[in-house]
């Protein structure tokens, strides 16, 4: 493991540097896209200030002039930063970034840049990260193939699936029903993430020779979507350990806050029902068997929206429908309109489609309800953009197709405009939302909220806005070269997932044994843990500050500090899903 993590890094947002620092995505940056790095300096350089990028031989092979200063106050009292843009720069090759203060050099770490970088990179990474994450062992097969209802003593078959994080071994399609707002998209949003490579960038896959692997990883994911199909018609929520090294002690349960458990295990659209409907009309189109027929998967789909279109309100735990269902709901209809090409599936996504786009407020973010209040995500910030542009990729419809893409357009707008208002060296993007009756925007996500408790870091929300910026751009924003997108949503999908790799006031690469920094191994039950290619939760607000607010990132504190450390899996799927729409197949 390669753990580098210096005293200096640790109290960053706290004390002046002694000397500058350059902050850089550790990995890789795309020839294609936007490039940039930062330097943090606890003195404001003068006048302007010239950076070079250097090449494995040392030779300069570009060079330009830092942009600055900017401060964060809240982050970092006390230092200057600048930016380092080097977008032009599209040799492949293996650079650092150079700047001389006082008559000394400072380098940066390594990068690399070169055709679809971040896809070849990581990718192969990602998808055996997925496959070390299967529930697997023989303790866990013999486990769920006999797994009790909570509360009674009927049992059901629910082998399969991936282990939700590299310290908990508990299976979930959302787990944070009980909150309402903040249910996160998992195994599902995991599987139809595997799909959409599969089907937008087959070329790359096999160039990889990691296209059948990931196959027959989504095939996994579908054959735990059948098995957790009720007879009933809707989906077994969750596979909960509680904790427990015992595999006896598993239960399929509904949860509550700090892993109160009960009957309520019936997945709504937003439950990730939605998603695992999507993904398994999805998977049909490959006409390929699991352990399931390809048949079954879309049969399957379609027992499980029938059933949710009748009964979903009432698996929603406040029984009231709002933005998650949406655009969940948009998504299965959306993959089974494509599937089958039946009226039916056509007519509910074009229902979907119309509510989420009511949805959008005046000031450009999305409301989560009827009530007004705003819509942020810890994981799926960007999964609205993503459903309309997926729906649109079916949607011929003239008068539907330009309200779809007014949306998408208010939302990018607002995305630029939030991250831009403020100074904001790493182009960290920037949310809205409201805390006690006051609506505010700010970096990272309200600590006090409607889970009582839940709060960690955001890379999985990131990687979401990145691929919104660059899926939606296409469609409203569209420019030939680079990423096909104009250059302002180019670099801000570019920068959330640089702070993922390095470029962030701690300078940790947050995808695991890549980079210079990572953070520590953890492990878990029935020998699960941190994974090559897993992506752990990040930086958040002060812990401290229940706005938010100011900057932390712990890799001890108490037992708390799966906030920052622990890999999940969204994060990866999400960043699966950018890397796949900026990956070229030319």
């Amino acid at each position: 493991m390669k753990y580098i993590l210096s005293y200096l890094m640790l109290l960053l947002p706290c004390i002046c540097k002694a000397s500058p620092i350059i902050y850089v995505n550790q990995v890789a940056f795309d020839s294609r896209g936007a490039k940039m790095a930062v330097v943090g300096n606890d003195a404001r350089l003068r006048g302007s200030t010239i950076f070079t990028l250097t090449n494995q031989e040392g030779k300069i092979a570009f060079t330009g002039t830092l942009k600055g200063p900017l401060q964060i106050t809240q982050w970092a009292k006390g230092t200057f930063f600048y930016q380092a843009d080097f977008s032009s720069v599209t040799k492949s090759g293996i650079y650092k970034v150079n700047i001389s203060v006082n008559g000394k050099r400072y380098m940066s770490d390594e990068f690399n840049i070169s055709p679809n970088a971040l896809a070849i990179n990581t990718m192969p990474s990602i998808i055996n990260y997925y496959n070390k994450q299967r529930a697997n062992t023989p303790t866990e097969l013999e486990a769920d193939k006999h797994l009790l209802l909570y509360g009674g003593d009927k049992t059901v078959d629910m082998h399969g699936g991936w282990c939700d994080a590299s310290g908990d071994v508990s299976k979930y399609f959302s787990h944070l029903a009980y909150a309402n707002y903040m249910s996160p998209q998992q195994i599902p949003l995991v599987t139809w993430s595997m799909i959409n490579a599969v089907q937008t960038i087959p070329a790359t896959l096999n160039k990889l020779s990691i296209y059948d692997k990931t196959v027959d990883e989504a095939l996994y994911g579908a054959d735990y979507f059948m098995r957790a199909l009720s007879t009933d018609d809707y989906f077994y929520m969750i596979v909960f350990s509680y904790f427990n090294k015992d595999p006896k002690a598993r239960r399929v349960v509904g949860l509550k806050a700090n892993s109160v458990t009960t009957n309520e295990y019936q997945c709504a659209f937003r439950e990730g029902g939605g998603m695992a409907i999507a993904a398994l009309a999805r998977i049909s189109r490959l006409k390929k068997d699991g352990d399931f027929k390809s048949a079954d998967y879309l049969a399957g789909a379609k027992r499980a929206f029938a059933h949710l279109l009748i009964h979903n309100a009432e698996y929603d735990d406040d029984g009231k429908e709002n933005i998650i269902d949406d655009y969940c709901a948009l998504m299965a209809a959306t993959e089974l309109w494509i599937a089958t090409d039946s009226s039916y599936y056509q007519t509910e996504a074009r229902k979907r489609a119309e509510s989420l786009e009511k949805k959008m407020s005046p000031a450009g973010y999305f409301y989560a309800n009827d009530s007004g209040r705003p819509y942020w995500h810890a994981s799926d910030a960007g999964m609205p953009v993503v459903a309309l542009s997926r729906y649109l990729s079916k949607e011929k419809d003239a008068a539907n197709r330009t309200t779809a893409l007014n949306t998408i357009k208010k939302a990018l707008d607002y995305n630029l405009r939030v991250t831009a208002e403020t100074s904001n060296p790493f182009g960290y993007a920037r949310q809205t939302f409201r805390l006690k009756d006051k609506i505010q925007n700010g970096f990272f996500i309200p600590h006090q909220n409607e889970t009582g408790w839940w709060w960690q870091g955001e890379n999985a929300r990131l990687a979401s806005l990145a691929t919104a910026a660059i899926i939606g751009g296409r469609l409203v924003y569209p420019e030939k070269g680079g990423w096909g997108v104009k250059k302002d949503l180019a670099a801000y999908a570019s920068n959330q997932l640089s702070w993922i790799l390095g470029c962030n006031p701690y300078s940790m690469c947050f995808m695991y044994q890549f980079g210079k920094n990572n953070v520590p191994y953890m492990s878990s039950n029935f020998g699960h843990g941190s994974g090559k290619g897993g992506i752990s939760n990040g930086i958040t607000g002060a812990k401290e500050n229940a706005d938010g607010s100011g900057i932390d990132y712990k890799t001890e504190d108490n037992g708390n500090e799966w906030r920052w450390t622990e890999q999940w899996l969204p994060h990866a799927a999400w960043f699966l899903q950018a890397i796949t729409a900026m990956a070229d197949e030319k």
